[in-house]
């Protein structure tokens, strides 16, 4: 039987790999994918480094730590497979890690209160609750019911950010400390100028970017992450420079290490209902489940929105793309990674022209190299990655344009997700108070029919969300 082939303009057959991954239909290319995908990889390859320093830092109900090397092969293998699986399953350029907060979340409220695996285990089941939300569509019909304007101030303020976080972990915007007594809680440089050559780095990088992105040079962003990183070794070799933060830009001694799957399977399902009690681990699974729910469900639509992949306000293929980051939650409780979720960093490669899963597949290979390569995830510095998400957090303000300004219903809404997503630093916490805005000026001004009864709920579930520590006390 004869099997049907996609011709091309000039009577050629499509490669199967374009086919699969739609790669021309988007507008794309394999060697944008491919750069897209390293891209990515070095935006946000830090987390194998700085995951383990979390779970790390803190204690189980029985004092017992987790080992760094367990939980780097831990980190770089639960990355792997699950962002592969994105490509795979959602055909989306989105990459999956342990997500930051949410690891936090296991390692300082989980932790001291049940043992490793029973935290992990809490994580599995957290996971499970996300993939039947995402089989069922309760999730996609969810994010389809919040209006187009407060899912497209979710972009800008997603955007916003990237650049501060970008800004922070190179150094170039700092925390005031409290010693100062001074009500400005952020400055810039250490102590309100800029000084020493990592931050020298992140601005020559920055500059160089900005001038290859305005200028359209192809893999204008990786290009300018590699320069900064060498520029950064000689640096550092020749002044021996501190202050690089959590990875100092050093030829490393050694190329290959051997990963240490400790972690994998070490899970107890329910045993924290046990060791906590039935309510506190049951606030802990509901905190687990709304942040890995709203936190990927900003940072999809985001995403996916700067790559073009939104049509009449909907994510292309966003059924698959929910299960494949439901899956990677459940992951990461499974390999002793914590939570798995769709990161940020994926719109560096999203700048870098990515639009298909050809760009995770990539990332996720390169994240399973590192189970063997972990020195070499040591190389690039933050200042040197950094201005990828300043840069790209940039681009993404361009959504503004989309919002209707002049609709009084949702302009406090938009701003609140906008400016408290970055002000919190948390996702979650921006699209709860805009929600809950929405609905409460809706209400206000006696459109309550507009509301629609899924936003409303939504509305009571922050309301509930943000009142969870007294719930705990």
């Amino acid at each position: 039987m004869t099997q049907l082939r996609t011709e091309r303009p000039h009577g050629k057959p499509e490669p199967r790999l374009d086919r699969f991954f739609r790669i021309s239909q988007r507008g794309s290319t394999i060697g944008r994918e491919v750069r897209g995908g390293i891209t990515t990889f070095v935006a946000m390859c830090y987390i194998v480094l700085l995951n383990p320093l979390i779970l790390g830092a803190s204690a189980d109900i029985t004092g017992a730590r987790l080992s760094t090397e367990e939980v780097t092969t831990a980190t770089a293998l639960a990355a792997g497979v699950t962002t592969v699986l994105m490509g795979l399953i959602g055909n989306a350029p989105l990459a999956l890690a342990a997500g930051l907060g949410v690891n936090g979340i296991v390692a300082f409220q989980l932790g001291p209160e049940m043992t490793w695996a029973q935290a992990f285990g809490l994580v599995v089941v957290e996971g499970f609750c996300i993939v039947l939300l995402a089989v069922s569509g309760v999730r996609e019909r969810i994010i389809n019911a919040i209006p187009a304007a407060l899912k497209t101030a979710i972009t800008v303020g997603i955007g916003l950010y990237i650049a501060l976080v970008g800004l922070v972990s190179a150094g170039f915007v700092t925390r005031t400390p409290d010693a100062a007594n001074s009500t400005v809680p952020v400055r810039m440089g250490t102590d309100g100028h800029l000084a020493g050559w990592p931050v020298v780095i992140f601005c020559v990088g920055l500059l160089l970017m900005i001038v290859l992105v305005s200028r359209a040079v192809p893999g204008a962003v990786l290009l300018s992450i590699l320069t900064a990183t060498v520029l950064a070794i000689v640096v550092n070799s020749v002044f021996d420079v501190e202050g690089w933060g959590l990875v100092e830009p050093t030829v490393p001694e050694h190329v290959v290490a051997s990963p240490d799957f400790g972690l994998l399977g070490r899970i107890d399902l329910f045993g924290g209902f046990a060791s906590a009690g039935v309510v506190t681990a049951s606030v802990f699974l509901f905190t687990l489940v709304l942040s890995g729910f709203f936190d990927a469900m900003g940072t999809i639509t985001g995403v996916s929105q700067e790559a073009g992949l939104v049509r009449d306000g909907k994510v292309e293929g966003m059924g698959r793309i929910l299960v494949a980051d439901g899956i990677g939650a459940v992951a990461g409780g499974l390999t002793g990674s914590s939570p798995n979720t769709v990161f940020l960093e994926s719109a560096a490669g999203v700048g870098e022209g990515a639009r298909t899963g050809l760009a995770s597949v990539v990332t996720g290979g390169l994240f399973t190299a590192t189970l063997f390569l972990t020195p070499l995830a040591a190389v690039v510095p933050a200042q040197a990655a950094a201005p990828a998400l300043v840069v790209i957090g940039g681009m993404m303000m361009s959504q503004c344009r989309r919002i209707p300004w002049q609709d009084t219903d949702v302009v406090i809404p938009v701003f609140l997700i906008a400016a408290l997503i970055p002000f919190t630093y948390s996702i979650t916490n921006g699209i709860g108070a805009g929600l809950v805005a929405y609905v409460v000026i809706k209400l206000g001004r006696g459109k309550a029919r507009e509301v629609g009864w899924l936003v409303g709920t939504l509305a009571a579930v922050f309301l509930a969300y943000f009142a969870v520590g007294a719930l705990v006390g």
